[in-house]
């Protein structure tokens, strides 16, 4: 699963030893990062990232979440899920998110299924087939981008609380005979762009222009801080994009409230699963539930940190329209 890896290709291996590469990565396995097309990827994930570009073929009724990572993907993942299965599971009292991670339920393309094996078999998921991918848009396959398939929920956050989030994250994943990354180091690199799959702009850029050109295809839920705040709105939103509106009869039962406090994230940290579980690699699940809160930055970033990365949000976004 997430962070874990087959034998490096010697094909893969002669891609790498053509890009460019940048010191030191963020978490465990990630010795070296490496720019791809103009993306920046941990050496672990080149080769599930190439892989997923060239072999995967998409499906018109496919539905694939993209984020850039610690944006709320996890949260997301639990929402599209709950929705696009409650059909099959009314009775949320034995929902599978009650036993099992989202990250499970919603594999990562990129980090996952194509990063174990080039050509993985996709065909036990049933239709509507729920996937994620950490990749920017102009990564993707041709034929998800090609195919009629909903393409993308993809989900923005404020740049701060991203980066801390982020900081946090890699920290909880690195080793200790690693030493902890500081956040100084942490946020040159961000700034830089050398995060995973980033730069961090560039990628929330791409799907923003494509949800505006392509609305039928590319829903863009604007940020995380818009679904904390009205989340029975948004869930509204997605399962009409996602062709399952709410009935009548669900709206008058109270359903979008219930899959709300069901993927809440004070419900799903306190899971069993997510609290003491693990990942197939062996990772604890609660890596992936720190806070789940708005404006932690103020937390930890300096004054001069804050106006820095202020400016160049400012800068990147200029005249798009796109504002946090």
């Amino acid at each position: 699963m997430y962070l874990q890896d087959r034998k490096m290709t010697q094909e893969c291996r002669d891609l790498i030893s053509s890009l460019p590469r940048q010191g030191d990565g963020w978490m465990e396995g990630e010795t070296t990062f490496y720019q791809y097309q103009g993306v920046w990827l941990a050496n672990l994930f080149i080769q599930g990232v190439v892989a997923f570009q060239k072999h995967f073929q998409a499906h018109d009724t496919d539905i694939l979440i993209a984020t850039i990572p610690k944006v709320g993907t996890t949260w997301l993942k639990a929402i599209s899920f709950a929705l696009v299965n409650r059909v099959h599971y009314p009775d949320l009292q034995q929902h599978p998110l009650l036993t099992n991670n989202p990250h499970v339920l919603v594999p990562f393309l990129d980090m996952d299924l194509y990063n174990q094996k080039e050509v993985p078999d996709l065909t036990f998921f049933t239709s509507p087939r729920l996937f994620s991918t950490h990749s920017p848009y102009s990564l993707l396959p041709l034929s998800a981008k090609n195919s009629t398939c909903k393409l993308i929920v993809s989900l923005s956050r404020n740049p701060k609380d991203t980066f801390v989030s982020l900081w946090h994250f890699a920290n909880r994943l690195r080793p200790t005979s690693s030493g902890t990354l500081s956040l100084e180091d942490a946020f040159d690199m961000f700034c830089r762009g050398v995060s995973p799959f980033g730069p961090y702009w560039d990628h929330v850029l791409e799907y923003w222009k494509e949800s505006l050109e392509n609305p039928q295809k590319v829903l863009l839920i604007l940020t995380y801080e818009e679904l904390k705040e009205q989340p029975t709105y948004n869930l509204r939103r997605m399962a009409e994009f996602l062709g399952s509106p709410f009935s009548p009869e669900e709206e008058a039962n109270g359903v979008m409230n219930d899959i709300s406090k069901l993927c809440s994230f004070e419900n799903l940290s306190n899971l069993e699963v997510n609290k003491n579980g693990k990942s197939f690699n062996g990772k604890e699940n609660n890596v992936f539930f720190r806070q789940g809160q708005v404006g932690d930055w103020l937390n930890c970033l300096t004054t001069e940190m804050i106006e820095k990365l202020d400016r160049i949000t400012e800068e990147k976004f200029c005249g798009t329209g796109l504002r946090f």
